[in-house]
């Protein structure tokens, strides 16, 4: 789905200043929705409580800074623990080969309590913990969104993947905490542009290409501009292939369609048992093997859980660690 020039323009801009939040879809959902902050909150004075929160479902009315916090997906908790929050509650990521929370966030989830699983959230769970805010998105749990809100304010976003840096946005004002994340975005948007930069210096000033396929259980997925590593992607200014260079969300092929992942670098993730995947079929065919990463030795098998499910500034950086590695250059400081 094509996004507005707006959304794509939206940088660490928007969360130092906590105007207008855009939300736009993953090219799944096909629906968008805007979520600005109520007139008269502090943006510069992140401190200020109460405050109201105008999000996917409404308005949020936060009495005082939330000390509290349940998130119930993944990039909430990604949010929250870059903003120095070890939430009560939390929701680990729905496809994984490892049970628990992300390997990625160890030490930052120390105490928290499982509430998942992520389709059917434990609501007796989560009131029992007494949190003094929820965070998740319309996508996810708009039908228990009243119940939800009945425990505490919970703020939700219209969706997740693709707008995640206006995701964080809403977090950070729910959280009161634009400053903090206005600073570590901004920060991974330059390492994510120096990195691209050196990568480009090694190659004589040639931008590689970059191709992200997830084998899940059914047609294998092409990751496209749309889409959370889509975003990072373009973030480091490298090229994707043709067939990906779209605005939506992935692409899905089967067997014979795998020609559309070729690229210079082709990053693999898997989402559930391999087994359970088209992974071995795939890449047994003459079509997967005559791919230029294939016949280069370039194909590198990356975490589910940062490229897909990650979905927030922590995990972005993960990625960046990645493409560096692959592209033999040190990743940025």
């Amino acid at each position: 789905m094509s996004q507005p020039t707006t959304l794509r323009r939206l940088p660490a801009v928007l969360l130092a200043s906590a105007l207008a939040v855009s939300l736009a879809a993953c090219g799944s959902s096909g629906s968008s929705s805007d979520a600005k902050p109520a007139e008269g909150s502090k943006a510069a004075d992140a401190a200020v409580f109460p405050r109201s929160v105008k999000h996917a479902m409404g308005t949020a009315e936060i009495k005082a800074q939330p000390k509290k916090v349940v998130v119930l997906d993944s990039g909430e908790l990604d949010d929250v623990t870059l903003l120095g929050i070890t939430p009560v509650g939390a929701v680990a990521p729905h496809l994984k080969t490892e049970g628990g929370f992300p390997a990625y966030l160890k030490g930052k989830v120390d105490g928290t309590k499982d509430v998942g699983p992520s389709a059917e959230p434990n609501l007796e769970l989560i009131a029992s913990l007494k949190p003094d805010l929820i965070l998740t998105s319309k996508v996810r749990h708009e039908k228990v969104y009243d119940k939800l809100n009945a425990i505490a304010p919970t703020v939700m976003t219209e969706t997740t993947g693709f707008p995640w840096k206006e995701n964080l946005a809403i977090h950070a004002q729910a959280l009161g905490k634009e400053a903090e994340a206005a600073k570590a975005l901004k920060a991974y948007e330059t390492k994510a542009a120096q990195l691209g930069k050196t990568i480009t210096e090694k190659n004589a000033g040639k931008v590689p290409t970059v191709s992200v396929v997830r084998f899940v259980a059914g047609p294998t997925r092409l990751y496209a501009k749309a889409s959370f590593s889509g975003v990072v992607l373009k973030d480091t200014g490298l090229a994707r292939p043709v067939p990906q260079d779209v605005d939506k969300a992935m692409l899905e092929v089967g067997p014979e369609l795998i020609n559309q992942a070729d690229a210079d670098l082709v990053f693999v993730t898997v989402a559930t048992d391999p087994t359970k995947t088209k992974q071995a079929e795939v890449q047994a065919t003459p079509v997967w093997q005559g791919l230029t990463a294939v016949k280069n030795s370039k194909v590198f098998n990356v975490p589910d859980e940062t490229w897909m499910s990650g979905i927030g500034v922590q995990a972005a950086e993960q990625m960046l660690g990645d493409i560096a590695k692959a592209a033999g250059v040190d990743a940025p400081k």
